[in-house]
């Protein structure tokens, strides 16, 4: 038996599992995603056991197949996809990985990958935006009927708590890293063009574009994952650029985390935990005003940052 990998096309008949990988960068604030076949598919392709690693063979994959530089990786989740089979009968197997990268510009990339806002696919996700809460109340009322046509109290119960947690209703916190159980609820009543229960009744602008085989909830997956790294390791930097001023730092993390965060309460938590350092040199930023340039502090492991901390949010009660 083999314990690692390298990708190619050439193999895809050999094999039943597949590599997908999912790329974030943050450019101009935005928060990005690399995608191929015109937004439906993530960068995927066959697994043949010949790299000396997993990991290794998925680096060289991607960079071979998408021509994307690449940063920070790890393996995110190995998934099941039941709605498709190999040729030999035996459903297929996707093993995903997550990576952080500088954003290349499309023209030095292959297989006709194109960067991809990540809240086209997940609209509801982005609080920061004013018609955020009429979102929700549109999304929020045909899983309000799923819950009241529960067969019994008890499980009335179950779904109405499910719903209060997921979307921060009720009572109960928005939470930015709960992005893949809000697209679970929404895949299970049926609101998802990817479920089989879908009915169409609701437009793209509301339930975001879909993505083929199971590629939207790999996605999902990826962005609970990073939003729940940002809560306690230095992730932010492997996106950033070498210099950056405190509010592109902020920005850059709302944008991924789609909340606001308080402006004075987050610049005492990146100072008070010595994340980052001056340079000793200023850009003219925002409003024409002269901002200092900062470097993340070498000296700060990953490992110990931070225990158990949230982020300053400025709300996160979405009704």
């Amino acid at each position: 038996m083999h314990s690692s990998a390298e990708y190619s096309s050439s193999s895809y008949n050999d094999s039943a599992a597949e590599l997908v990988a999912v790329l974030f960068a943050v450019t101009d604030f935005s928060a990005r995603v690399l995608t191929i076949n015109d937004g439906k598919l993530l960068p995927y392709g066959p697994l043949r056991p010949v790299h000396h690693s997993l990991q290794a063979g998925a680096r060289t994959w991607v960079h071979q197949q998408t021509g994307q530089p690449l940063g920070y990786m790890e393996q995110l989740y190995t998934f099941v996809d039941v709605k498709r089979s190999h040729h030999c009968g035996h459903a297929v197997i996707n093993i995903s990985y997550l990576g952080l990268v500088k954003e290349a510009a499309e023209s030095g990339l292959k297989l006709e990958a194109k960067w991809h806002d990540w809240y086209e696919f997940f609209p509801w996700e982005d609080s920061r935006l004013p018609q955020h809460k009429q979102i929700l109340d549109q999304l929020i009322l045909p899983m309000q009927n799923w819950v009241d046509a529960a067969p019994n109290q008890e499980i009335r119960n179950q779904r109405q708590q499910r719903l209060n947690l997921c979307w921060g209703i009720n009572g109960q916190q928005w939470l930015a890293e709960n992005a893949l159980l809000r697209y679970e609820l929404m895949y299970e009543v049926g609101m998802i063009t990817e479920s089989p229960y879908f009915d169409g009744r609701l437009p793209a602008m509301l339930t975001g574009r879909s993505m083929q085989f199971n590629h939207r909830r790999i996605l999902a997956t990826a962005v609970s994952r990073l939003r729940a790294k940002l809560q306690y390791r230095l992730v932010i930097f492997d996106l950033m650029p070498p210099q950056f001023t405190l509010y592109q730092l902020q920005r850059s993390i709302e944008a991924l985390n789609g909340v606001d965060l308080h402006k004075q309460n987050f610049r005492r938590l990146i100072n008070n935990q010595q994340l980052v350092v001056p340079t000793g040199t200023t850009v003219v930023a925002e409003r024409g005003r002269p901002a200092q340039l900062y470097r993340f502090n070498e000296n700060v492991l990953q490992e110990s940052l931070l225990s158990g901390y949230r982020l300053p949010l400025i709300n996160n009660h979405i009704q």
